[in-house]
């Protein structure tokens, strides 16, 4: 799943007459930076949840056929009710989601995720980096990593924008608009919420100086 539906405030003027997902980051909507390796890992089945401005994204992504819009134009639900609400359209017991603000180089996101899943001991599995190598990102960390890579809150590690978690946690929270923050803090009680490092560059496009960050992040690194 594609999370497409904030309101992109941070990202002001630029969002105004624009979804922050079709902002150009290199010369391509965020959006299709993260499409770009969803179709490298192989996933052949893409929801999109809508909300601001939901008819431009539906026209950027019209030649696609493989992605399934979901509706969400009634109210802003956040990640974790936008999730919930999406999971009819979704397929398996375990689904990645990606964020559409974000710039990732070197290995791809979803197949490091894919590569590490271990459905009999994790709820969910979440691409971090060190808060020294998360450009873009202002905060102190989201998460310490332990060594059996189980996650606990207050660490230098900062959550990408890519993971994979099961639909049961999500589809239990009574709410209908809520944080993935909620459902990551029940699964730290549990032991199931897992971490891995990954193997490359992020950016955290959430602002419009971020733009000319990330482009040069991905001209260091080759990828423009």
């Amino acid at each position: 799943m594609l999370f497409a539906a904030g309101l992109g405030t941070r990202m002001a003027p630029l969002t105004d007459n624009l979804p922050k997902p079709l902002i150009a980051v290199g010369g391509l909507a965020l959006i299709d930076h993260a499409l770009r390796q969803i179709d490298a890992a192989g996933v052949a089945h893409i929801v999109v949840n809508l909300h601001y401005k939901p008819e431009l994204i539906r026209a950027h992504l019209a030649h696609r056929k493989d992605i399934v819009f979901a509706d969400e134009t009634a109210a802003l639900l956040e990640t974790g009710g936008g999730l919930k609400s999406a999971l009819p359209l979704l397929l398996g017991s375990a689904v990645y989601t990606m964020n559409t603000d974000a710039v990732w180089t070197g290995g791809n996101p979803l197949s490091e995720l894919g590569a590490d899943w271990d459905a009999d001991r994790m709820a969910a599995l979440l691409l971090l980096v060190h808060r020294d190598q998360a450009f873009g990102y202002q905060g102190m960390g989201d998460f310490d990593l332990g060594t059996d890579g189980r996650l606990r809150r207050g660490g230098p590690y900062v959550y990408t924008g890519a993971q994979i978690i099961e639909r049961a946690p999500v589809g239990r929270v009574t709410d209908r608009a809520f944080s993935l923050n909620l459902v990551w803090d029940a699964l730290i009680t549990e032991g199931r919420l897992f971490g891995i490092l990954h193997k490359g560059g992020f950016c955290d496009v959430g602002r419009p100086d971020s733009i000319a960050l990330a482009e040069a992040h991905m001209r260091g690194s080759g990828h423009v």
